[in-house]
């Protein structure tokens, strides 16, 4: 039962704390609609989305002004598209039915323009990777991610070899925009099928029919809420923030089971995610210096990015039996005001920021780099993410975007959630003969569970 204490701080979190719900998603199955013509199953894709989704913009913006909640995008995910296109020669029209379905239903993106590839490679997953660069380049609302790696399978050191190619071309193709197409782009080990969140959101082959999933944010909740405890032992920080977090989750709790009810399909989860925005109040780093530090990314930030993320899944859990998705904290450089100070100031650094993914809830997010950056490093990038996630049994990912014509300390400026991001350096030696060796990198010793 929600009370009317609750219903008054919720109202305060979302006028004064930058609350809100980032995302209602609906995830889509299009496994229904396989067949063995390309026009005919573009076509069973497009009406299967248009018509499932008719209502979910109105549905959110319904939600939106009876409950005084902020939804700030409504989304679709669907089924990984190379799992139905194998009977066809070319997913492009596909891609193409995708972002002509999100143009109709009137959503911000759509996710799951994807392959799953973390064992091998059928030839509809190396299909529709060769399609990426087109793909992103020519849609206005289409996402797309791969998933390389999983604790169980080992790294597929092939795919990983395309990806870097295919970001690479997607930057040219995209040039004139500074390479936001890679913006679009997302390179998983061990992807979650049920993540609300752009661009990495797709639908999982084990998902039923159709299910809303709801992404809530409130990094200045959680900020305005450690101001309070000031210098207090990190035991009273860790709680401070397992009750921000319950707070934050019942709000995205409620709004699911709403917005569940409404569309007449399943509530599916509450991903609790801290996902900031360039906007000043609405950063992760600006949390993690108020934990004591000077500058996120200074020594320190590891250990305070650890105690956050687990604290916002402590606290999420007692608020709702369905959380899943990524829910921790984000750290995507260019979204969030206070990484985009610290690496401008040398304090945030792409080894840094590594090392900080081992604790936080994605990866390598939204980071710029020279836009003469070899596809091989590319690679080798996502590659050292992955085995981060594969060795440490955690999800991790690559967005990465290799800005054309630009170098280190100049800057890239996406606009609206996207923000700006600083060209930060990479290592200048060759990773090339290590990409080029191929093949898989074996399963760790401790994926044997059984």
């Amino acid at each position: 039962m929600i009370t009317s204490g609750e219903i008054l701080e919720t109202l305060h979190m979302i006028d004064q704390e930058k609350l809100d719900v980032r995302t209602i998603t609906m995830g889509i199955s299009l496994f229904g609609c396989v067949c063995d013509d390309e026009k005919r199953l573009a076509s069973r894709v497009y009406s299967r989305i248009a018509t499932q989704a008719e209502h979910l913009v109105r549905v959110g913006e319904e939600i939106e002004r009876d409950f005084g909640v902020p939804i700030v995008n409504k989304r679709i995910s669907v089924t990984p598209i190379s799992l139905i296109s194998g009977a066809i020669r070319d997913p492009l029209p596909l891609a193409e039915a995708l972002d002509k379905a999100a143009r109709q239903t009137g959503v911000n993106f759509i996710g799951g323009y994807s392959a799953l590839v973390q064992k091998g490679m059928t030839r509809a997953d190396q299909a529709l990777i060769a399609s990426l660069p087109q793909a992103l380049s020519e849609t206005e609302f289409l996402c797309g991610s791969v998933n390389v790696a999983t604790t169980r399978a080992g790294i597929d050191m092939d795919a990983v070899k395309l990806l870097g190619q295919a970001i690479v071309d997607l930057a040219q193709r995209t040039k004139a925009q500074d390479g936001l197409g890679c913006a679009k782009l997302v390179v998983f080990a061990n992807a979650v099928e049920d993540n609300p969140f752009m661009a990495g959101a797709f639908h999982g082959p084990g998902e039923g029919d159709c299910a809303v999933n709801v992404g809530v944010s409130g990094p200045g909740t959680v900020k305005q809420a450690l101001e309070k405890v000031k210098g207090a032992p990190f035991d009273v920080v860790a709680e401070t923030v397992k009750r921000t977090a319950f707070r934050i989750t019942r709000v995205g709790q409620l709004v699911a089971r709403e917005a569940a009810r409404r569309l007449g399909v399943d509530f599916g989860i509450v991903d609790l995610s801290l996902a900031p925005t360039p906007a000043m109040g609405d950063s992760v780093a600006h949390i993690l210096e108020e934990m004591g530090l000077e500058r996120c990314g200074t020594h320190g930030s590891t250990a305070a990015l650890a105690l956050l993320n687990d604290a916002v899944k402590k606290g999420g859990v007692m608020a709702s039996s369905h959380v899943g998705g990524l829910s921790g904290a984000f750290i995507p450089l260019s979204e969030d005001i206070g990484m985009i100070e610290a690496a401008q100031v040398g304090a945030l650094t792409l080894d840094k920021l590594e090392a900080m993914t081992c604790v936080c809830s994605v990866g390598l997010d939204m980071i710029a780099v020279p836009g003469d950056t070899p596809a091989s490093t590319i690679s080798a990038i996502i590659a050292d993410e992955a085995a981060i996630g594969v060795v440490n049994n955690k999800t991790t990912a690559v967005r990465i975007i290799p800005a054309p014509g630009k170098k280190v300390g100049d800057s890239v400026e996406f606009g609206g959630l996207l923000g700006r991001a600083p060209i930060i350096p990479v290592h200048p030696f060759s990773s090339e003969a290590f990409v080029a060796r191929g093949g898989r990198i074996p399963a760790p010793l401790h994926s044997l569970r059984n």
